[in-house]
């Protein structure tokens, strides 16, 4: 899901500088080798691959946050490019894919074909799927409906159930000081304050886990020099609502819990971070549903590990990989 006001280049992937400082493999921000605008329902939707060279190994997809994101907060794994085909992609209607900004297309089932068009458009036989907050939901939903095409599944910083979500993001709100508690509470109601107001209680909600790092210059000049336009907040306020904290839109009611249990559990890895929003007595109901599954947490990262930890991700994934192709 998308934390307000932290980093929208990443959308959904907001960021921590908890202990250590932010570190990077050795290749990321890679331009592409190759890139597309792929047809799918409702429009076209920008692709683009490293790695392409590399034909023995299974390639992996990585699918944003949301809804509305942008793939740049995968920018610094690039190097996983290295043994294998990385594909990333923008959701229709956001980043440098066509923005129709038509309702109709912000429907989950739209999203997971959108996987399955971008497969086929790369001739791809089966691949690795990278599901990042909203884009757990997607890598689940295409798992089990594509489960021939599928070699593995993540599920990062997962959601997968809006219930779930929201009782997490109260269990946060509890936490915070009286203050906060009021302010977010008029933010949610009818008459919300001045958006600064809000910005200020959300920021000092997160402020303690979710920072720039220091590396946000990189995410920047990675940004100016791809071009697009975002994050498309129009689509995170249909599907979603106003805040990480009021479902209001059409994923109020969406729980793809049940959909654990037709996954293959020896293929399928949870991640989070150690102060992720996806907390961990949550995690633990989901894999009750998947025995076997592996699970792990990113020390000292939030919800946007993908940049706290990006050189400890990259050795997770890197090694999942290899394991699950030996």
């Amino acid at each position: 899901m998308r934390i307000q006001s932290v980093l929208l280049l990443l959308c959904c992937a907001s960021v921590s500088v908890v202990g250590a400082p932010s570190e990077f493999s050795s290749a990321p921000f890679l331009d592409p080798e190759k890139e597309y605008m792929v047809p799918v329902e409702g429009g076209k939707v920008y692709v683009r691959t490293n790695g392409i060279e590399h034909k023995d190994s299974v390639p992996a997809i990585f699918i944003h946050g949301g809804p509305g994101g942008i793939h740049n907060g995968f920018a610094g794994l690039l190097g996983l490019a290295d043994e294998r085909q990385i594909v990333l992609y923008d959701q229709l209607g956001s980043g440098k894919s066509e923005r129709p900004n038509e309702p109709k297309n912000w429907r989950v089932e739209r999203f997971v074909e959108e996987l399955e068009f971008i497969r086929r458009e790369l001739g791809i036989s089966t691949w690795h799927l990278v599901g990042f907050s909203w884009g757990s939901a997607l890598a689940l939903e295409y798992s089990v409906k594509y489960p021939q095409h599928v070699a593995s599944t993540v599920l990062g910083g997962t959601f997968i159930s809006t219930p779930h979500w929201i009782r997490d993001a109260n269990i946060l709100v509890a936490q915070a000081p009286d203050d906060i508690q009021k302010s977010l509470e008029l933010c949610e109601s009818d008459t919300p304050p001045d958006g600064s107001v809000c910005a200020k209680a959300y920021t000092a909600l997160y402020s303690q886990f979710y920072n720039p790092p220091n590396n946000y210059d990189q995410y920047i000049e990675y940004a100016e020099r791809l071009g697009g336009k975002g994050f498309n907040a129009l689509i995170y306020e249909e599907m979603w609502g106003p805040s990480e904290f009021s479902a209001t839109g059409t994923l109020r009611n969406y729980d793809a819990m049940p959909l654990l249990k037709k996954i293959d559990p020896r293929k399928t890895s949870f991640i989070i971070g150690q102060y992720d929003s996806a907390r961990i007595d949550t995690l633990q109901e989901y894999l009750l549903l998947t025995p076997g599954a592996e699970f792990a947490v990113i020390p000292g990262a939030a919800h946007g590990f993908i940049i706290d930890r990006p050189t400890v991700v990259e050795a997770m994934l890197r090694s999942w990989f290899n394991r699950l192709e030996e």
